[in-house]
């Protein structure tokens, strides 16, 4: 039998309480328990909502295994289950019942002035922005392209997992998952006399690289944010941005269908 691994937000109560429900049905049922993620575990279960799904992936590194969700949040966009459908998971994983669906991830550098470079990993998006409080000015480089002097509050960069995330919130486009792409979408843009940005996404494929190159005439420092958790910087030379060739699995239902589940969790 596998050894499975369950991970949970542990400053919730309701995760907490699931997520022990889960291991004793996966112990009853046979499965090894492990109580710390390595390499021995051979499917991951993460309890919680979308923002926990995306920290447990992160806190166990990316691996190539199989990753289900148990939904004890909101949205749940990455979770196949509730907690009353324990019983039904465990069979799945068992009986290996399911699809594996497989997302690239993203893959950001950012260089300092200093020479110092700073690399994360991330599934649904990256953005860079400056103060809360404050415009931000940006050069946007795609390949060896230049493309526009953004002013706004900042840019992120979706891959197709993360164009149901804040990319959708901020007017970017769904993107079916099956499509290896990445979404540059500005963050309240100024169009004006005095600055011209784009006001749309752009849709550009894997391999060329995203550049983005903050103004020194204004500020070079700001907020790094990969998959909701935020890194500031000072003095930031530049950050890349691409799809990497890593991917994680995720686990979904025999019948799931990607537009049925737009349409239930945003229509």
């Amino acid at each position: 039998m596998k050894t499975v691994y369950v991970y949970h937000y542990a400053g919730s109560k309701e995760s907490g309480a699931v997520a022990e429900q889960l291991k004793e049905k996966l112990r009853n049922a046979g499965f090894t328990v492990a109580e710390e993620f390595g390499p021995s575990v051979e499917f991951a279960c993460v309890v919680g909502g979308d923002g926990t799904f995306m920290h447990g992936l992160r806190e166990c590194g990316f691996p190539d295994i199989p990753f289900v969700g148990v939904n004890t949040g909101h949205l749940g966009f990455f979770q196949e289950f509730q907690p009353d459908s324990l019983d039904q998971l465990v069979d799945l994983i068992r009986t290996g019942d399911y699809r594996v669906q497989r997302h690239s991830l993203l893959q950001a550098s950012v260089r300092t002035e200093a020479g110092k470079t700073y690399d994360f990993k991330g599934l649904t998006d990256v953005i860079f922005r400056g103060s809360i409080s404050k415009v931000t000015h940006l050069n946007l480089a795609i390949g060896d392209n230049f493309i526009e002097k953004f002013s706004g509050d900042g840019i992120l960069i979706a891959s197709s997992a993360g164009s149901t995330a804040y990319n959708y919130s901020l007017g970017g486009s769904l993107v079916d998952p099956r499509v290896d792409l990445l979404q540059i979408t500005p963050m309240a843009p100024m169009n004006t006399t005095v600055y011209r940005s784009f006001t749309s996404s752009l849709l550009v494929p894997p391999g060329l690289d995203i550049h983005i190159f903050p103004d020194r005439n204004y500020k070079d420092s700001g907020y790094l944010i990969v998959d909701g958790e935020e890194y500031f910087f000072e003095h930031v030379e530049d950050i890349s941005v691409d799809l990497s060739k890593d991917e994680i699995q995720l686990v979904r239902l025999s019948d799931y269908d990607f537009w049925g589940k737009v349409m239930s969790k945003f229509l």
